[in-house]
């Protein structure tokens, strides 16, 4: 089956800016002509491609063939530019889903000389940033699993360490007898979403299953890292955010000797795209001199 160019454009607008009229807008269509592209398309495949609604959202089919229309506008970019046909350059759109406190610490450092791209980021844990390339929303990925989505390579990048840490404060609230699993039981712990396992994952190997103290939800790595230092409860903190912290005594490790290691791994869609290796490369350097473990 061969799939026609605009058709797909037209989906991938439709998916990137979230209904027909701004679809429509971005692309220089009408609505309705937006809207018979979609139709046809769908009518092609024997599938619906969107959910109409607010904003639209992919099918599986739809996430199948954005990720098909996305490949082949970054490869239809790159052979113009190869050629020299473009007359006023533009830069490549490259979709990254990055785990928050990776952002936070050393990707945007290791990005800010990729030139030639304008890269939009999406915050997701590294347990599920691989959902990103295989709904077609992404390109690459930073991600704690090492198979490799459908289509897609994979790079060893380092691992994040992780240690159980405090305000002085809270320490003496809670763990002043240290830090047991009784205490643990009942003490508030920070959590960054509810996809966060981290904690979870850190007392169950410290103490076993069972344990469900109360949790503060703080959904950024800065607040996150915030509200362990103002108190709010516990934490784990990566060694990239908090160095300076414990330096100067904001926060304490609960027990100096724990710690939890989230290897990190690069995927990205497996097509010669320039663009792609760059950034691969100035992940895998910044990760190589020292920032992961």
């Amino acid at each position: 089956m061969e799939f026609n160019a605009d058709q797909l454009r037209a989906l991938g607008a439709v998916l990137d800016h979230g209904s027909f009229d701004a679809a429509a807008a971005a692309l220089h269509l009408t609505t309705s002509a937006v809207s018979q592209r979609i139709k046809a398309l769908e009518t092609r495949t024997g599938c619906v491609l969107l959910r109409r609604t607010r904003p639209i959202t992919a099918t599986e089919p739809g996430a199948v063939l954005l990720r098909l229309a996305r490949q082949i506008s970054a490869l239809e970019h790159d052979a113009v530019e190869r050629l020299g046909l473009d007359t006023q350059p533009g830069r490549t759109a490259v979709q990254l889903v990055i785990n928050a406190d990776s952002l936070a610490t050393w990707v945007l450092p290791a990005l800010a000389q990729v030139e030639g791209t304008s890269l939009e980021f999406t915050l997701e844990d590294q347990d599920y940033s691989a959902e990103g390339l295989r709904n077609g929303t992404a390109m690459g990925a930073v991600t704690s699993s090492p198979e490799p989505v459908q289509g897609c390579s994979v790079a060893v990048l380092g691992t994040m360490r992780y240690r159980p840490a405090a305000s002085p404060g809270f320490r003496s609230r809670w763990f002043s007898r240290g830090f047991g699993a009784a205490q643990a039981a009942t003490a508030p712990m920070v959590v960054f979403n509810r996809r966060d396992a981290l904690q979870a994952r850190f007392l169950e190997s410290a103490f076993g299953p069972g344990l469900q103290p109360p949790r503060h939800y703080v959904p950024a790595s800065w607040d996150f890292l915030q509200a362990v230092r103002l108190g709010y409860g516990w934490g784990m903190l990566p060694d990239l955010q908090s160095e300076q912290l414990l330096t100067d005594g904001s926060v304490v490790l609960l027990d100096p000797d724990a710690h939890l290691d989230v290897p990190l791994y690069w995927q990205q869609w497996r097509v010669d795209l320039p663009v792609l290796s760059r950034i691969a490369g100035a992940l895998s350097a910044a990760a190589g001199k020292g920032l992961l473990y």
